[in-house]
Protein backbone atom coordinates (compact mmCIF):
# COMPACT_ATOMS: atom_id res chain seq x y z
CA UNK A 1 0.00 0.00 0.00
CA UNK A 2 1.47 3.38 -0.96
CA UNK A 3 0.55 6.59 1.46
CA UNK A 4 0.24 9.82 -0.68
CA UNK A 5 -0.02 12.93 1.55
CA UNK A 6 -1.89 16.34 -0.38
CA UNK A 7 -0.71 19.21 1.09
CA UNK A 8 -1.51 23.12 1.56
CA UNK A 9 -3.15 25.92 2.70
CA UNK A 10 -7.00 25.87 3.41
CA UNK A 11 -8.91 26.71 0.29
CA UNK A 12 -5.95 25.60 -2.49
CA UNK A 13 -7.70 22.78 -3.59
CA UNK A 14 -6.78 19.88 -2.19
CA UNK A 15 -9.98 17.90 -2.08
CA UNK A 16 -10.79 18.50 -5.63
CA UNK A 17 -7.41 16.85 -6.33
CA UNK A 18 -7.63 14.41 -4.06
CA UNK A 19 -11.25 13.63 -5.55
CA UNK A 20 -9.41 13.38 -9.18
CA UNK A 21 -6.51 10.94 -7.59
CA UNK A 22 -9.21 8.62 -6.09
CA UNK A 23 -10.93 8.45 -9.13
CA UNK A 24 -7.91 7.86 -11.63
CA UNK A 25 -5.41 5.62 -9.18
CA UNK A 26 -8.09 3.59 -7.43
CA UNK A 27 -6.91 5.18 -4.05
CA UNK A 28 -8.82 5.74 -0.96
CA UNK A 29 -9.29 9.31 -0.19
CA UNK A 30 -8.75 10.46 3.61
CA UNK A 31 -9.68 13.60 4.64
CA UNK A 32 -8.49 14.86 8.13
CA UNK A 33 -11.86 16.80 8.10
CA UNK A 34 -14.66 14.15 6.83
CA UNK A 35 -12.74 12.01 9.46
CA UNK A 36 -13.65 14.54 12.10
CA UNK A 37 -16.62 15.01 10.81
CA UNK A 38 -18.17 11.00 10.80
CA UNK A 39 -16.57 10.93 14.81
CA UNK A 40 -19.10 13.78 15.52
CA UNK A 41 -21.97 12.37 13.87
CA UNK A 42 -21.08 8.98 15.14
CA UNK A 43 -21.31 11.11 18.67
CA UNK A 44 -18.53 9.12 19.74
CA UNK A 45 -16.04 10.40 22.59
CA UNK A 46 -13.48 10.87 20.01
CA UNK A 47 -16.30 13.05 17.97
CA UNK A 48 -16.93 15.33 21.03
CA UNK A 49 -13.23 15.84 21.68
CA UNK A 50 -13.09 16.70 18.01
CA UNK A 51 -15.50 18.69 17.47
CA UNK A 52 -14.97 21.22 20.68
CA UNK A 53 -11.22 21.87 18.48
CA UNK A 54 -13.05 21.78 14.74
CA UNK A 55 -15.83 24.36 15.56
CA UNK A 56 -13.34 26.94 16.50
CA UNK A 57 -10.81 26.22 13.67
CA UNK A 58 -8.35 25.17 16.11
CA UNK A 59 -6.35 21.55 15.27
CA UNK A 60 -7.36 18.55 17.12
CA UNK A 61 -4.98 17.34 18.93
CA UNK A 62 -1.62 15.03 17.77
CA UNK A 63 -2.43 11.91 20.32
CA UNK A 64 -6.11 12.00 19.28
CA UNK A 65 -5.04 12.29 15.45
CA UNK A 66 -2.57 9.33 16.08
CA UNK A 67 -4.96 6.65 16.95
CA UNK A 68 -7.27 7.80 13.93
CA UNK A 69 -4.68 7.60 11.53
CA UNK A 70 -3.09 4.28 13.02
CA UNK A 71 -6.92 3.10 12.72
CA UNK A 72 -7.10 4.42 9.09
CA UNK A 73 -3.99 2.43 8.12
CA UNK A 74 -5.13 -0.58 9.19
CA UNK A 75 -8.40 -0.69 7.48
CA UNK A 76 -6.93 0.15 4.05
CA UNK A 77 -3.84 -2.51 4.64
CA UNK A 78 -5.16 -4.53 1.60
CA UNK A 79 -6.08 -1.28 -0.69
CA UNK A 80 -3.73 -0.20 -3.74
CA UNK A 81 -2.71 3.33 -1.51
CA UNK A 82 -4.80 5.98 0.66
CA UNK A 83 -4.03 9.84 0.17
CA UNK A 84 -4.24 11.55 3.06
CA UNK A 85 -5.93 14.99 2.73
CA UNK A 86 -5.21 17.43 5.47
CA UNK A 87 -2.58 15.51 7.55
CA UNK A 88 0.06 15.49 9.13
CA UNK A 89 -0.43 19.44 10.42
CA UNK A 90 2.32 19.84 12.84
CA UNK A 91 6.07 18.46 13.40
CA UNK A 92 4.63 16.24 15.90
CA UNK A 93 1.89 14.86 13.42
CA UNK A 94 5.14 14.34 10.76
CA UNK A 95 6.73 12.38 13.03
CA UNK A 96 3.78 10.42 14.04
CA UNK A 97 2.80 9.81 10.81
CA UNK A 98 6.72 8.39 9.65
CA UNK A 99 6.61 5.74 12.63
CA UNK A 100 3.11 4.95 11.72
CA UNK A 101 4.50 3.96 7.70
CA UNK A 102 7.47 2.12 9.34
CA UNK A 103 5.43 0.08 12.11
CA UNK A 104 3.20 -1.14 9.40
CA UNK A 105 5.44 -1.30 6.25
CA UNK A 106 3.49 1.51 4.06
CA UNK A 107 5.66 3.75 2.64
CA UNK A 108 5.25 7.44 1.88
CA UNK A 109 5.59 7.35 -1.76
CA UNK A 110 4.71 11.26 -2.76
CA UNK A 111 4.08 14.46 -0.94
CA UNK A 112 2.40 17.14 -2.92
CA UNK A 113 2.61 20.48 -1.21
CA UNK A 114 0.09 22.82 -3.02
CA UNK A 115 0.82 26.19 -3.04
CA UNK A 116 -1.64 29.36 -3.18
CA UNK A 117 -1.04 33.04 -1.82
CA UNK A 118 -3.10 34.13 1.24
CA UNK A 119 -5.02 36.93 -0.72
CA UNK A 120 -6.35 34.18 -3.30
CA UNK A 121 -7.32 31.32 -0.34
CA UNK A 122 -9.40 34.18 1.03
CA UNK A 123 -11.34 34.72 -2.11
CA UNK A 124 -11.93 31.01 -2.68
CA UNK A 125 -13.00 30.82 0.84
CA UNK A 126 -15.68 33.76 0.34
CA UNK A 127 -16.94 32.07 -2.91
CA UNK A 128 -16.95 28.13 -1.13
CA UNK A 129 -19.01 30.29 1.46
CA UNK A 130 -21.74 30.82 -1.20
CA UNK A 131 -22.72 27.48 -1.78
CA UNK A 132 -21.19 25.74 1.50
CA UNK A 133 -24.14 24.61 3.73
CA UNK A 134 -21.14 24.12 6.78
CA UNK A 135 -21.82 26.74 9.37
CA UNK A 136 -17.84 27.06 9.54
CA UNK A 137 -17.37 27.77 6.13
CA UNK A 138 -19.70 30.83 6.19
CA UNK A 139 -17.38 32.76 9.26
CA UNK A 140 -14.68 35.51 7.72
CA UNK A 141 -13.09 34.93 10.40
CA UNK A 142 -13.03 31.57 11.06
CA UNK A 143 -11.39 31.85 7.48
CA UNK A 144 -8.64 34.15 8.32
CA UNK A 145 -8.05 31.34 11.70
CA UNK A 146 -7.62 28.70 9.23
CA UNK A 147 -5.30 30.21 7.22
CA UNK A 148 -3.17 32.07 9.92
CA UNK A 149 -2.76 28.52 12.01
CA UNK A 150 -1.47 26.81 8.59
CA UNK A 151 1.19 29.49 8.42
CA UNK A 152 1.96 29.36 12.50
CA UNK A 153 1.73 24.84 12.34
CA UNK A 154 1.75 23.13 9.27
CA UNK A 155 4.32 25.34 6.92
CA UNK A 156 6.84 24.74 8.75
CA UNK A 157 5.74 20.88 9.31
CA UNK A 158 5.86 20.48 6.09
CA UNK A 159 9.52 22.37 5.53
CA UNK A 160 10.29 19.64 8.58
CA UNK A 161 8.90 16.91 6.43
CA UNK A 162 10.74 18.08 3.50
CA UNK A 163 13.96 17.12 5.56
CA UNK A 164 12.52 13.28 6.23
CA UNK A 165 10.81 12.86 2.79
CA UNK A 166 10.93 14.62 -1.13
CA UNK A 167 7.97 16.90 -1.22
CA UNK A 168 6.78 18.05 -4.75
CA UNK A 169 5.85 21.83 -4.49
CA UNK A 170 2.55 22.13 -6.56
CA UNK A 171 1.52 26.34 -8.15
CA UNK A 172 -1.97 25.70 -7.28
CA UNK A 173 -2.95 28.88 -9.01
CA UNK A 174 -4.48 28.67 -12.58
CA UNK A 175 -6.97 26.23 -13.91
CA UNK A 176 -8.08 23.09 -11.79
CA UNK A 177 -6.98 20.97 -14.97
CA UNK A 178 -3.96 22.90 -15.25
CA UNK A 179 -3.22 21.45 -11.38
CA UNK A 180 -4.23 18.44 -12.10
CA UNK A 181 -1.83 17.57 -14.60
CA UNK A 182 1.11 19.47 -12.72
CA UNK A 183 -0.22 16.65 -10.42
CA UNK A 184 -0.47 13.68 -12.84
CA UNK A 185 3.19 14.44 -13.81
CA UNK A 186 4.38 13.95 -10.19
CA UNK A 187 2.45 10.48 -9.88
CA UNK A 188 3.25 8.61 -13.40
CA UNK A 189 4.98 5.81 -11.21
CA UNK A 190 2.26 4.87 -10.11
CA UNK A 191 0.23 3.60 -13.24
Amino acid sequence: MNIIIITGPPYSGKGTQCEFLKESYQLTHVSTGDLIRKEKEDKTEIGRLMSEYADKGELVPDEVMKSLFGKVIDENLNKTGIILDGYPRTKPQVDTLLQLAEEKSTPITHVLNIEVPTEELLKRAKKRAETSTRADDKNPETHLKRINIFEESTKPAIEYLKSKVSVFDINGLGKIEEITGKISERLQDLN
